[in-house]
C-alpha cells in the first residue's frame, strides 16, 4: 500500500440488479496526481462502478472514503459537490450552444439580482482553457468544433466544478492520433494539479502510456491492482480474461476461391472516387487509412446508405444497381456498421428482435409478429456467437459493448450473406471479445464467405486480412498483399509519405 492517502476509496462494494450481480465486493484507490486505469472486459463491472461513484447507483453494500473519511454520494450533484466528474466516451454536450454556455450549463454563474453573469464566465472560461492549453473561444458554438475539441470543452467543464477526481472513460475511441497526443498532454497537467484520475480503456498501449496504477476486475469481482510499471501485458491479460489468450489474431489460412464481387470505378461527388477492387470467396479483404480517409462512406454506398455513388458493382458476374440496404441484403452484401449503438442495433429492443429484425417479412409471410419463430431464429445466432445474456428477451442496452457487437453481427449473418462488411468491428470492446470477432471472422471465411474488414488498427488489420488497400482523402493510394505487409510502408501509404497507386 502507499503511505499516500488515497484522494477516493471504494471498498467491499457491491451491486445487486433482479438476477444479476454487477459487482460483487470490489475495492478500488485513486491516488492525487496519480493516473489509475481500471481494467477488464466488457461486462467486467467498469461501468456500474463508474455510476456508483458518480451518484447514479447506490452501492447495495459497501463504503466509499473521501480524503480517508466515509462520504455518501446519493445523486450526481452530491458528487460534483465532492469534486467527482466523468468524461464519457459519448459526453452529453449541447451543439448550439457556446463553448462557454456548455462549460457551465446547470451551474450557471449568477449576480446577487439573479441575472446570469456572463462577464465572470467569460473569465472563468478563458481561465479553465489556458489551464489545459486548449486554444477555443469561448462564444465559438460547440457544433464547430472536432470531436477531440468536444473532448477539450468535456474537461473544462469538470475542471469547472472544481474536480479532484476525474473519471475518463474509454475517452480517446473517437479521436485521431494527433487529438489522443494532445488528450495526454491534457492528463498530464491534470495530474500536476493533483487530481486523481481513473482511466478506463480496451487500448494497452494508452494504458501503458499514461496510467501509473492498475486495477483488474472480473466478472464484477476484484481481481487485484498494482502499477503498471511493474507487471507485464501478457499477465495483465491473463488477469483480465482468467485465461491465456496466446493468438490475438487466429487467422486461418483458406483457399481463396473465385471472385465474388467487383466494384469497377465506383465514384461519389464529395467522398471517394475510383474505387477499384475484387473481392473473392473465403478472402479477408483490408481497407486501412486515417479517419476521413473515406473508408466508411465506401461502405455504406456499397450497402445502399447512400444512392448518389456511380460506378458498376458486379456480384457473381451479375451487374447489380444497389439503391437501398434492401437492394444489398437481396444480393447477399450486409453491413456491420462502426457506430453499432447508433447504426447497427435498436437498444430499447431486446435480443431476438434486433437478430430477427433485417427479416420480419420472412419470418412473418401473413403479416402476423410470430415471436416464437423469431427467438428461434435468435437461439440459434446467439448460440453461436456466444452472447452473455440472461435469456434473448435481455434489452440490448443491459449488454456489454463486446456482446452488443455480437448481436450485430448475428442480425446479419442469420440473413446468410454472400458477403459481410465489418466496420472496425472491434472497436470499444474488450481484448478477450476482440478475440472472439477475429475467430469468428475466421470461421466465416473457411464457410466460404468474403469479408470485408475496416480498420485502424494496425496490428489488427495486419494480423487479419489477406490483402490491405490502403485509403486516402478518398482515395486508393495503395495495395498490399499479405506477405508484403509492414506497418512502416501502411502508416506512410496512409499519411501520403510515399507515392499514389501505380
Amino acid at each position: 500500500m502507499s503511505e499516500v492517502t488515497p484522494i477516493f476509496s471504494l471498498l467491499n462494494i457491491s451491486k445487486h440488479f433482479p438476477g444479476v450481480k454487477a459487482l460483487d465486493k470490489v475495492q478500488l484507490d485513486l491516488y492525487p496526481g496519480e493516473v489509475t486505469a481500471l481494467v477488464g472486459e466488457n461486462g467486467a463491472g467498469k461501468s456500474t462502478l463508474v455510476k456508483v461513484m458518480t451518484g447514479i447507483y447506490q452501492p447495495t453494500e459497501g463504503e466509499l472514503y473521501l480524503d480517508g473519511k466515509p462520504v455518501n454520494i446519493a445523486t450526481p450533484e452530491d458528487a460534483h459537490h465532492n469534486g467527482i466528474t466523468a468524461i464519457h466516451q459519448e459526453t452529453v454536450l449541447f451543439d448550439e450552444l457556446s463553448v462557454m454556455e456548455n462549460i457551465f450549463a446547470g451551474h450557471y454563474l449568477q449576480l446577487p439580482s439573479g441575472r446570469l453573469d456572463w462577464k465572470q464566465m467569460e473569465q472563468e472560461t478563458i481561465r479553465i482553457l489556458s489551464e489545459i492549453e486548449a486554444p477555443l473561444a469561448p462564444k465559438k458554438l460547440l457544433k464547430e468544433l472536432s470531436i477531440g475539441q468536444r473532448h477539450m470543452v468535456a474537461i473544462a467543464r469538470a475542471l469547472s466544478f472544481d474536480a479532484r477526481v476525474v473519471i475518463l472513460d474509454e475517452p480517446t475511441a473517437a479521436l485521431s492520433h494527433r487529438e489522443i497526443e494532445e488528450f495526454y498532454a491534457i492528463v498530464y497537467r491534470l495530474q500536476k494539479k493533483g487530481c486523481a484520475i481513473l482511466f478506463i480503456s480496451h487500448k494497452f498501449d494508452e494504458i501503458y502510456s499514461i496510467a501509473d496504477r492498475f486495477t483488474v476486475f472480473r466478472d464484477g469481482c476484484y481481481i487485484g491492482e498494482g502499477k503498471i510499471a511493474e507487471v507485464e501485458e501478457k499477465e495483465l491479460v491473463s488477469m483480465m480474461v482468467g485465461r491465456s489468450i496466446d493468438t490475438a489474431f487466429p487467422k486461418t489460412e483458406v483457399d481463396i476461391g473465385d471472385c465474388i464481387i467487383e466494384v469497377k470505378d465506383f465514384c461519389h461527388p464529395t467522398e471517394f472516387d475510383a474505387i477499384n477492387f475484387k473481392l473473392h470467396q473465403g478472402e479477408i479483404l483490408g481497407f486501412y487509412g486515417l479517419v476521413g480517409a473515406g473508408r466508411t462512406e465506401v461502405m455504406q454506398s456499397l450497402f445502399g446508405v447512400s444512392n448518389n455513388a456511380s460506378g458498376q458493382i458486379i456480384v457473381n458476374n451479375k451487374e447489380l444497381a444497389i439503391k437501398s440496404p434492401s437492394d444489398a441484403i437481396k444480393a447477399g452484401i450486409v453491413y456491420v456498421p462502426e457506430e453499432r449503438q447508433a447504426q447497427g442495433t435498436v437498444l430499447e429492443f431486446p435480443i431476438y428482435q434486433n437478430i430477427s429484425l433485417p427479416q420480419l417479412d420472412k419470418l412473418n409471410p401473413k403479416g402476423f409478429l410470430n415471436t416464437a419463430t423469431e427467438y428461434s431464429l435468435a437461439d440459434k445466432y446467439a448460440k453461436r456467437l456466444k452472447v452473455k445474456a440472461p435469456n434473448w428477451n435481455e434489452k440490448v442496452e443491459n449488454l456489454s459493448g463486446g456482446n452488443q457487437q455480437k448481436v450485430v453481427i448475428g442480425k446479419w449473418l442469420a440473413t446468410e450473406p454472400k458477403i459481410i462488411i465489418l466496420d472496425e468491428p472491434t472497436k470499444g470492446i474488450d481484448i478477450g471479445s476482440k478475440a472472439a470477432v477475429h475467430e469468428f471472422m475466421s470461421e466465416l471465411t473457411e464457410q466460404g464467405l468474403a469479408v470485408i474488414m475496416v480498420s485502424s488498427e494496425l496490428p489488427e488489420i495486419m494480423g487479419m486480412a489477406d490483402r490491405i488497400i490502403v485509403m486516402r482523402e478518398g482515395l486508393m493510394v495503395n495495395e498490399f498483399e499479405r506477405a508484403q505487409f509492414s506497418a512502416e510502408q501502411l502508416v506512410s501509404a496512409a499519411t501520403g509519405m510515399t507515392g499514389e497507386l501505380q
